[in-house]
């Protein structure tokens, strides 16, 4: 292969409209711009939004709440919800067995609520401070 003999890739290169040169073009006169107006005019766009001067929708109508999009996949248990579980040895696998969390659950966190009993071995979940001090001082194990 030599340098004279590369071209562009087929498709690759589009060709020029010529606009305003003559009637029998098909783009003569109004070049496809229509007659008159803002569109037709040379700079003659607005930014996204505009409404021609008039208070725009996304001004008029009051800011409202927000959802948050990882909410979804975020998952809060109690300690009272872990009493309840037969096994000892509890991992994210257990609770969803248990159906106390979601399927479309990516991420549980343990919450110091309630009270526990049992000695439980927790492996793999994130917990509070809180939750940590009430499952140690029940004998319990936090795995990580």
């Amino acid at each position: 292969m030599f340098l004279n003999e590369l071209k562009p890739a087929p498709g690759s290169k589009k060709k020029f409209k010529r606009l305003g040169r003559g009637i029998g073009s098909g783009k003569g006169k109004t070049c496809g711009k229509g007659h008159k107006g803002q569109k037709a005019r040379a700079g003659g766009y607005h930014k996204v939004g505009f409404e021609g001067g008039q208070m725009p929708i996304q001004r008029r109508i009051p800011k409202s709440g927000f959802k948050s999009r990882t909410a979804l996949y975020r998952e809060e248990i109690y300690l009272a919800d872990l009493e309840k579980l037969s096994t000892n040895e509890i991992d994210f696998s257990v609770l969803l067995a248990a159906g106390i969390i979601r399927r479309v659950t990516k991420d549980v966190k343990i919450i110091a609520s309630g009270t526990v009993t049992k000695a439980l071995i927790i492996r793999g979940i994130p917990m509070t401070a809180g939750a940590r001090e009430l499952i140690i001082a029940a004998q319990g194990k936090v795995e990580a």
